[in-house]
């Protein structure tokens, strides 16, 4: 497995909490969420559009995000999403549970080799 595919699986297994913590920014659409994360991670992961959306649509389905059409002026109107109460809570505890396995796995991988 490549260097790039391994950086990708485990960003995906963070994926609803990296959404999540985009939105804590304030309400976005779509393609802003996509470029902000792209930009967060200065090009080093670009989400895929259809993946976004099924997260979305999943983290709404959890009670984690609301969505509402935007009265847009001029262009196409636009979905927005917002983050809940309860997806502030589960963002906490999210990064939470990602301190802790990356606290785990810096003492897994930097354990002196005499340790064994």
């Amino acid at each position: 497995m490549s260097t790039r595919d391994a950086v990708s699986d485990l960003i995906r297994g963070n994926i609803d909490a990296i959404i999540l913590c985009t939105l804590s920014g304030g309400d976005s659409y779509g393609y802003e969420i996509l470029k902000a994360i792209a930009a967060t991670s200065r090009g080093e992961y670009e989400m895929k559009e259809q993946s976004l959306y099924t997260c979305l649509k999943r983290l709404e389905g959890q009670g984690f995000v609301k969505s509402y059409w935007g009265d847009e002026t001029q262009g196409a109107r636009r979905k927005y999403y917002r983050m809940t109460d309860a997806g502030a809570g589960e963002l906490g505890e999210a990064t939470e549970r990602w301190v802790r396995v990356r606290n785990i796995i810096d003492r897994l991988l930097t354990q002196e080799r005499g340790d064994r």
